[in-house]
């Protein structure tokens, strides 16, 4: 990787030749990898899988917006609730009734797009204000800590090893390091726990000496189109998905403005007007849904990735471009799948407690950017009720309404939107009150 700078903004970077657009692709790669493999390591979806459609994802996206906005789209944490409520121990048959609830989750992206081109972002985001969307976003980070904890259990001296690494090279790290830290810690975590742990070492000689150096990423029993072509589709259990999943979408919808906005800031171009935050919007819900149906997770535009803007100060959208063909290469690599997908369990738990916290931290963080009045008392009776619902309804099962089980995060959401819609006393208005750029952003 190449931590070099430049003077001033670069937005063409065929003005410094081939070799250092690849460098720079490859760079944006390793910055988008540590959190996009760790996804499907943490829910059991394909890791070869969700490399690809990160890849063909960020294509589509550029496609759709026009090739302006350089912007990379890896796996998205915010549907790691929705996944564990559907599928909690990463059972393959039912990740594929999660897949469907994603996929229509990514069609959501699709309507609100259409939304803001009729009537602009003003009267669509009056909805979601951040009394709303803060404690959900709250509410997920805590509803994963279990599991982090229990990876965690599996070897805690592994999983601190995760931690420190983690935090050492957020704080102290210099140049690129900085960027990555979720990566470094999963590669010395995982390290460490070969050397140190017998039975972690022969799981990964087994699993990845079994594996093909090349093979087909995309396997169709693991797809919503197999799912359907079973014949055995189960109506209780997508009606259950949909419900569960599609909520997250709002969340996730206030997360990708966000990230608009900061990259944005960083490029100094107004991405929200030209190519506009319909496009964008657009181009992140399809490649959602394109990577739900083949099986990889949701898609979502990533924080990382505008570090490493910021930090080389090369914006031109031709290097994301690169990056994505690089990863979709290494999808097509097994034995590169077959050795994340044998990541210990103590790797996965030190990361993901980080991880897991950190949502819940941007959550709050959401609440106090955006300047949340919690002596006006409906929005004491929202967030209360947001992360009660959600954070009680989880430890004690599910709501069954007829033949649908509806998860604490999706009771939670419906009741937070139809809270706010109804009760009077609104304080926060889109667009004239002041938002923070990264209040929404899920990413370390």
């Amino acid at each position: 990787m190449n931590d070099k700078t430049y003077d001033s903004p670069v937005y063409d970077a065929r003005t410094l030749g081939t070799p250092k657009m690849l460098v720079l692709g490859l760079q944006h790669m390793f910055a988008m990898f540590g959190a996009t493999v760790l996804v499907p390591a943490l829910t059991g979806l394909d890791v070869a899988t969700t490399l690809l459609f990160a890849g063909l994802g960020t294509l589509l996206f550029h496609l759709l917006t026009r090739g302006k906005v350089p912007a990379f789209l890896g796996s998205s944490f915010a549907f790691l609730g929705g996944y564990f409520a559907i599928a909690p121990n990463g059972e393959p048959e039912l990740l594929t009734y999660a897949c469907f609830g994603v996929a229509c989750a990514g069609l959501l992206y699709v309507v609100l797009s259409a939304l803001f081109k009729a009537f602009g972002v003003k009267k669509v985001m009056r909805y979601f204000p951040p009394i709303v969307t803060g404690p959900i976003i709250i509410a997920i980070g805590l509803n994963l800590s279990s599991s982090a904890i229990s990876n965690c259990s599996s070897n805690w001296l592994v999983a601190v090893v995760a931690i420190i690494v983690v935090i050492g090279f957020n704080m102290w790290g210099k140049g690129m390091a900085k960027i990555i830290p979720i990566l470094l810690g999963v590669v010395v975590s995982y390290v460490f726990a070969v050397i140190v742990d017998p039975s972690a070492r022969a799981n990964v000689v087994s699993m990845v000496s079994e594996a093909d150096w090349i093979g087909f990423p995309v396997s169709w029993d693991r797809t919503v189109f197999g799912l359907f072509a079973s014949g055995n589709v189960d109506g209780a259990k997508l009606a259950s998905a949909v419900l569960t999943i599609v909520p997250l979408s709002l969340a996730t919808m206030v997360e990708h403005i966000g990230d608009v906005c900061a990259i944005s800031s960083t490029c100094d171009r107004n991405y929200l007007v030209d190519p506009g935050l319909h496009r964008t919007l657009l181009g992140d819900g399809l490649a959602t849904t394109l990577a739900a149906i083949f099986g990889a997770p949701a898609n979502t535009t990533y924080g990382e990735n505008t570090g490493v803007l910021a930090l080389s100060k090369v914006y031109d959208p031709r290097v994301i471009r690169l990056a994505a063909v690089f990863a979709i290469i290494f999808s097509f690599c097994p034995k590169f799948a077959a050795l994340v997908s044998a990541m210990p369990n103590g790797t996965i738990g030190g990361v993901s407690l980080i991880l897991y916290g950190m949502i819940s931290a941007v959550g709050v963080r959401n609440v106090v950017e955006n300047k949340v009045d919690f002596t006006n008392t409906r929005n004491v009776i929202i967030a209360a009720l947001i992360l009660v619902l959600a954070i009680g309804i989880n430890y004690s099962g599910s709501i069954q309404i007829g033949i649908v089980s509806l998860s604490g995060l999706a009771v939670a959401s419906i009741v937070g939107i139809l809270l706010n819609a109804i009760l009077p006393g609104k304080d926060y208005e889109f667009g004239v009150d002041e938002q923070g750029d990264t209040s929404v952003n899920f990413k370390v």
